[in-house]
């Protein structure tokens, strides 16, 4: 009974990092370009109490174990890097993915971080940063008398500058993609840091390979499916209230053993 209790507060606890995990999702529903984290689980050691083979009556073996398990542990948070809805902000400087690269952002230090949060501003200096203030890499500078701005599909940026017919180019976008994006690390403010589990970036130009296209003027929704995190949420909930109840049910059983000598 005393292994039951500790399955049981294994299980609550498990459960109570799902749900964790679960309001995190709802949370960030629209943060742009969030990708939802899933949970995973694996179950524990197995106390064996007797060996499969091992011999019941004489040249007769037992054709199964029999074994207890111990409980649940969470083992890893996995990210679903599906596309999110593109919505048009009709804000020039916006730009989405559609496909599977990351845009290259850099500190003032030279450190390199990746992110689909394609919300981008502009600097005292005309330099294309994101909200934190992390340059765009490469770094792309709009000169001050620039008029319009526009971005193809192919990452070449191009401004047209008062007094001129014709626009420019200023800068080329670049963009990174991941063998295993799930490797990646969550550094929180929409970016991520390339770890040995990621591999290495594959770098090159919107439109090459799997990289993907620009899409100026729009904006990636978060991929976290309301409807989906609620149903997994009532999930979590019942799962921990059964494990409550294995608690309750074990101290029941407790209390009685204690009380046959009566």
């Amino acid at each position: 009974m005393i292994r039951a209790l500790y399955s049981a507060a294994t299980g609550m606890y498990a459960q109570e990092m799902n749900i964790d995990n679960i309001s995190n999702n709802l949370a960030n529903v629209n943060t742009t370009g969030f990708k939802k984290t899933q949970i995973q689980f694996e179950d524990l050691m197995y106390q064996t109490i007797k060996e499969a083979g091992s011999s019941t009556t004489k040249d007769t073996n037992r054709p199964v174990e029999l074994s207890v398990g111990v409980g649940v542990k969470p083992v890893a948070t996995v990210k679903s890097f599906k596309q999110g809805d593109l919505i048009n902000t009709g804000n020039p400087l916006d730009m989405a993915i559609s496909g599977d690269g990351f845009f290259k952002v850099t500190k003032a230090d030279g450190s390199v971080f990746y992110s689909r949060d394609g919300n981008f501003k502009m600097n005292e200096n005309g330099q294309i940063t994101n909200s934190e203030g992390y340059f765009l890499d490469p770094q792309i500078t709009i000169p001050s008398d620039t008029e319009s701005i526009a971005i193809t599909k192919d990452g070449m940026v191009m401004a047209k500058v008062y007094g001129q017919v014709e626009s420019e180019q200023v800068g080329q976008i670049e963009l990174a993609r991941f063998i295993n994006p799930a490797g990646l690390k969550s550094l929180g403010s929409n970016l991520y840091s390339q770890t040995e589990s990621s591999g290495e970036p594959m770098v090159g130009n919107p439109g090459d390979g799997n990289l993907g296209t620009i899409e100026q003027g729009y904006s990636e929704n978060s991929n976290v499916l309301l409807v989906d995190e609620m149903v997994n949420m009532i999930t979590a909930q019942r799962a921990y209230e059964v494990n409550s109840k294995v608690v309750r049910t074990v101290d029941s059983m407790i209390q009685t053993a204690n009380g046959l000598k009566r």
